[in-house]
C-alpha cells in the first residue's frame, strides 16, 4: 500500500491528496510531523532528489536551526539523522510504495508515478 506522509495544514499536501483521491488511489495517510518517514525511505528519496530537495526550506524550523548555512557541507548521514528526527524539516508530501517515491507535488510526475 502507498504511504502518504503529509501535514494537514500544508497546501501542497492537500493538492497531492486531491490528486490521489481523484484517481481513486488508496493510501495510508501518515502525519509527517508526528511520524517522520523512516531512514530507509528518506535514503531512497535522498538518492533521487539530493539533500537540499528533501528539506522544507520555507519552514520555520529550517530557518531557526540555520540549516541553509550548513546544508552545503552536510553529509547524507547527517541529513538523514536530522530529517528522520523532525518531520517539520522534511519537504512534503513524501509518498512511497516499494521502489517508487515522490517528494513534493508535481501533477505530471504524479500522473507518471502514481496513476495506474
Amino acid at each position: 500500500m502507498i504511504s502518504f506522509y503529509q501535514y494537514n495544514k500544508c497546501g501542497t499536501c492537500r493538492k497531492a491528496k486531491k490528486f490521489l483521491d481523484g484517481k481513486k488511489i488508496s493510501y495510508r495517510d501518515i502525519d509527517i510531523t508526528r511520524t517522520p518517514p523512516p531512514k530507509t525511505v528518506l535514503k531512497k528519496a535522498l538518492a533521487i532528489y539530493g539533500i537540499k530537495k528533501l528539506f522544507n526550506t520555507s519552514g520555520l524550523e529550517y530557518r531557526e536551526k540555520k540549516i541553509k548555512g550548513r546544508i552545503a557541507t552536510m553529509t547524507p548521514t547527517q541529513a538523514l539523522e536530522l530529517l528522520s528526527s523532525n518531520g517539520r524539516l522534511i519537504k512534503r508530501p513524501i509518498i512511497f510504495e516499494g521502489e517508487k517515491i515522490t517528494v513534493g507535488f508535481n501533477e505530471d510526475q504524479f500522473e507518471l508515478t502514481w496513476a495506474r
